[in-house]
């Protein structure tokens, strides 16, 4: 079993390996157990989703979710509208192909998708787009991730309502795209950069320098 840490549940969640897990090459499962390791900060919630069958032998996938948050990322109160509904979701996934890929040029892919709903007032924001890449270069950077042919896509949608619907409100949705090749695998920190750039999106603060999320112990089985 593969322990994801999720503080605000207050254990481990247990998550299934893949099925291949018992064949699965050592860089494979070393690479799990630093998934395993992540720093994961209390306001995301994970859990395993199905992994992609026919991009690599080997690939196992997260999905993650952040309440809907006010300024700050501060939490609404339970009788806020849409409150508990996810804000900013996103999905890791992580490949391996023991034989290499040419386009990767490695045996290890990163890929990562974080998709939320924004203020309609950015919408009109012509740098938008720009800043949602930005953070994921500072997600990076603090996460410590080191890789190389980092590539991706930042979509924005405007959608405003008319007719029967008309008095529902404006909405924008960002959705940002991208993939990479790790340099070290075995190491968590592409797994933090991802749910940080999920917390840039959400309007949550980074932690400082020095702050660790605390893990409490699993509960006893």
């Amino acid at each position: 079993m593969l322990a994801l840490v999720t503080p605000d549940r207050g254990t481990d969640a247990p998550v299934s390996l893949p099925d291949v897990t018992a064949a699965a090459p050592p860089a494979f499962l070393a690479a799990l157990r630093g998934l395993r390791e992540a720093r994961v900060r209390p306001e995301v919630r994970l859990e395993e989703v199905r992994a992609p069958g026919k991009v690599a032998p080997y690939a196992v996938a997260v999905a993650g979710e952040i309440e809907r948050t006010g300024f700050g990322g501060v939490l609404p109160d339970a009788s806020t509208p849409d409150a508990g509904t996810p804000r900013v979701t996103g999905r890791f996934v992580l490949l391996h192909d023991p034989d290499g890929q040419d386009t990767w040029q490695g045996d290890f892919r990163v890929v990562v998708l974080v998709r939320a709903d924004l203020d309609p007032a950015l919408g009109t924001d012509p740098f938008l787009s720009r800043v949602a890449w930005d953070w994921l270069d500072e997600a990076l950077r603090g996460a410590g991730a080191e890789h190389r042919l980092r590539a991706g896509t930042v979509t924005r949608i405007s959608s405003q309502s008319f007719g029967a619907i008309e008095e529902r409100p404006d909405s924008v949705e960002i959705e940002v795209r991208a993939s990479w090749t790790p340099d070290d695998p075995a190491s968590g920190a592409h797994a933090e950069a991802w749910t940080q750039l999920m917390c840039s999106v959400a309007g949550i603060e980074p932690q400082p320098a020095g702050v660790t999320v605390l893990r409490r112990p699993a509960a006893p089985r």
